[in-house]
């Protein structure tokens, strides 16, 4: 048996409760995974807050789509990107339904050896952040030259999308809190407050011009600063602000109604966002950690829309 957290209910954070869950042996092209740590995304609340629909049958409902940890057991034919997967080795899964566990079974498909360098905590924290990051970049098309004005910069997906960015040879604007803004600088990033008359400041800070832009927090300004300033309107997407995205005619990605999930791109960049973080090039950055029995906390946490980086619940 394994403790596993899920959603008993639709609703907020109240509604999450941690069961024992067995964990069978795996199947063909199955491998079982000892978690060490799980990322924390705000999708994982979006899925039972109703966002993305209330149908009774799904529930109670698993949580997840990324950890790190131990191979424990593998099916027949337990193959990864990577190659053959063995007992013993130290992973990281994505995608991996019902990661919010201490053990779960995962797609061979999904798995890729987790690097040296790392510690389990940023392991856990790399792929969904850094995978969004890489599609955003991808849809936007972003390259050496550009420039990105990255809106929620400092947030998980951000400090990714910043640092991906800076490494394409783009020069990145970065709306974020004042407090936030060494950090940005240290990214390579050209810092930028949010806020009444961001527009401006946009403007100040690139009289060249912004070639594209990524709305990672949904706000009405993102999607307002976004169009105004960037005239190929193919080139504005947003993860967040899907009626509103609609509306403006920019580029809807993620798992929201109408968007475009990115599969394809998500998958293609695991390998290489393991070997950049591995390598130093590519920095996760903690924002905090939970036991896996607080994940409620760490959604409340994660749902102020404040946090430097990922949060991690560690079984």
């Amino acid at each position: 048996m394994s403790e596993a957290v899920v959603a008993r209910a639709y609703g907020g954070p109240e509604v999450l409760s941690v069961v024992d869950v067995a964990v069978p042996e795996p199947g063909p092209g199955q491998v079982r995974i000892e978690v060490r740590a799980v990322g924390v995304n705000p999708v994982d609340h979006k899925v039972y807050s109703g966002a993305f629909g209330t149908d009774p049958a799904n529930l109670p409902m698993r949580l997840g789509a990324e950890a790190a940890g131990v191979v424990t057991a593998v099916g027949a034919g337990a193959t990864g990107p990577a190659g053959r997967i063995e007992v013993g080795d130290e992973v990281i899964a994505y995608r991996a339904p019902g990661a919010y566990a201490a053990a779960f079974l995962a797609p061979a498909s999904s798995v890729v050896p987790k690097p040296a360098g790392l510690s389990w905590e940023e392991a856990g924290g790399l792929m969904v952040a850094g995978a969004t990051a890489t599609h955003v970049l991808e849809a936007t098309g972003v390259r050496e030259h550009d420039t990105v004005l990255v809106h929620g910069a400092a947030g998980g997906v951000g400090l990714m999308a910043v640092q991906l960015a800076v490494e394409r040879g783009a020069t990145v604007l970065g709306t974020a809190s004042p407090a936030k803004h060494d950090l940005l600088r240290d990214l390579g990033a050209i810092p930028v407050a949010y806020g009444p008359g961001l527009a401006d400041r946009v403007r100040a800070a690139a009289p060249d011009g912004v070639h594209a832009a990524a709305d990672l927090v949904g706000t009405d300004e993102a999607v307002d600063v976004s169009v105004e300033l960037v005239s190929d309107r193919s080139r504005v997407a947003t993860i967040a602000a899907f009626e509103r995205g609609v509306r403006a005619g920019i580029r809807l990605l993620g798992g929201g109604p109408g968007a475009d999930p990115g599969t394809d791109i998500r998958a293609a960049a695991r390998l290489p966002l393991a070997e950049a973080a591995g390598a130093g090039r590519l920095r996760v950055l903690i924002a905090g950690s939970h036991p896996l029995r607080e994940a409620a906390a760490a959604h409340r946490r994660i749902m102020t829309g404040h946090t430097t980086g990922k949060i991690v619940l560690v079984p």
